[in-house]
This record gives C-alpha cells, sequence and structure tokens, in this order.
C-alpha cells in the first residue's frame, strides 16, 4: 500500500511538472527522473541476492537521476501501472509470475517504446511464454554444480556499449554461470562466457553471458550475473548494472 501511495504522489507531481510552460523550470532545473519498477516475484528459486540488488539499483537511482519502486505484486503488470515506467527490470524472478492478462499488458508496453533489463534468473522465467522468450533472449538450461559459485573468464566481446566501456578485454569474476537454450539470434552479444576457465559449462565457445537488442517496439538488456550478494557490491558490475540501464532509458546511442 505504501508503494502504491508513493507512487501515486509521484505520478501527481511528475504530471504537474509536465503541465508547466517551456519557460518553467521544474523545481531547481533539475530533469523529472525516469521511473523504474523492479519485479522481484518467484515462484521457483528464490535467491538470496534479490533484497541486495533492489538495494544496489535504488543506490544507482539515487546517484544517476532515477527512482526505482521494487514489487512483487504481478497485478502491477496492467496498462495505467506500467505507462508509468521508463524502464522494468526483471531481478531473479523465477517461473510462471504473470497470467494471460498481465502477459498482454507487458507485451503492449513494449510495443508502445517500453524497456526491459534481465538479470540472472530473469532467464529461468515463463518458459510456456514464448514472446517473453525472445524477449529475454535465451533460457537457463543449467549451471554448474557443487559449487553453483565459481571463477570464470569473460571475453569482452563490445567496448562502445555503456554496459562494458569500464571494463579491459577480460574480465574475470565469480558468480553462478547459467548454461542457455533457445537463444535468440537476433541478440547483440556484449560478453561471451569462456568455458576453458571453469568446469560445467555446456554452450560451447558461443556462451553468450551478456546481451541486448532492439524488441517490438522497445529495448531489452540481459546479464546473467547476480546470482550472489557479493556480486551487487562489485564496483564493475554495479557499472555494468548501471550502463545497461542508462542503454534502455536510450540515454546515450549505443
Amino acid at each position: 500500500m505504501r508503494r502504491h501511495l508513493y507512487l501515486l504522489f509521484l505520478t501527481i507531481f511528475i504530471v504537474q511538472l509536465s503541465g508547466q510552460d517551456s519557460a518553467s523550470q521544474p523545481l531547481d532545473g533539475a530533469p523529472i527522473p525516469e521511473l523504474v519498477l523492479a519485479f522481484t516475484k518467484t515462484a521457483g528459486f528464490r535467491h538470496q541476492s534479490i533484497e541486495k540488488g533492489v538495494q544496489t539499483l535504488r543506490e544507482l537511482g539515487r546517484e544517476n537521476g532515477f527512482i526505482v519502486l521494487q514489487t512483487e505484486s504481478s497485478e502491477d503488470f496492467n496498462p495505467e501501472n506500467l505507462k508509468n515506467y521508463k524502464l522494468v527490470v526483471f531481478l531473479n524472478t523465477t517461473m510462471d509470475v504473470l497470467n494471460e492478462g498481465q502477459q498482454q499488458a507487458f507485451e503492449d508496453y513494449i510495443k508502445r517504446g517500453g524497456s526491459f533489463m534481465g538479470i540472472h534468473a530473469a532467464a529461468d522465467t515463463e518458459y510456456e511464454w514464448a514472446w517473453y522468450g525472445r524477449l529475454v533472449g535465451g533460457y537457463f538450461n543449467g549451471h554448474p554444480n557443487d559449487p553453483n559459485v565459481r571463477q570464470a573468464k569473460i571475453d569482452v566481446l563490445v567496448k562502445d556499449h555503456p554496459a562494458t566501456t569500464h571494463l579491459t578485454n577480460e574480465w574475470i569474476r565469480n558468480d553462478e554461470w547459467y548454461n542457455f537454450k533457445d537463444l535468440n539470434p537476433d541478440i547483440k552479444v556484449l560478453m561471451n562466457l569462456d568455458e576453458t576457465s571453469y568446469e560445467g559449462g555446456t554452450n560451447g565457445e558461443n556462451h553468450p553471458i551478456a546481451w541486448y537488442h532492439e524488441f517490438d517496439g522497445g529495448r531489452a538488456f540481459y546479464t546473467g550475473g547476480g546470482h550472489t550478494e557479493a556480486a551487487f557490491d562489485e564496483p564493475d558490475f554495479r557499472k555494468h548494472l548501471l550502463g545497461g540501464m542508462l542503454w534502455c532509458f536510450d540515454r546515450q546511442d549505443d
């Protein structure tokens, strides 16, 4: 209830500002902030890192001029609510989290120019919703076990995207490394996982771990990182997330 009231007051505030004439400046001249919806509902495995991830997204928002609201409610996926958001983040969601009407509302949101960002288990979500599979770019197909989290080397293939400009050609880090199936051939791969650097990979030489693409009228970005709470404290991973969000906001060209 508190989140819905906050969104209501914030929406009224933004509408009032947008009604000012061109000679007026909102408050101190600062731009109206983008709103981000962080969706964290799970119907399967629930990652302990979810709340840490939400905290990180909110911190990035405070530092970069956008506002992040969290929801566990599928009912927020309706046309009237979704139109308030510049970006919807599926943060470690799992399995079936939206019904058919909510799915249609989200499809319409993307078709109207909305943006999607998937973090880690967003690829372990909605296996029977083919449109979502193409949006997120690929589905989870297992990961190494015992231990799940291990060190691996990432080859950074694209250096002029806001999600990768801060990285060197090789990025070595710890996480839970997903294997993927049903990869959308239209995704633009930013980083590839080097399966020779760890045990348990099944995709071979073509093992994308972060990508982006224009999709069905909107934008979509996915990163396979984010299993652990520690990931969200990594400066390079935080910059990677921020760059993905800025691309979704279309603040700079890709």
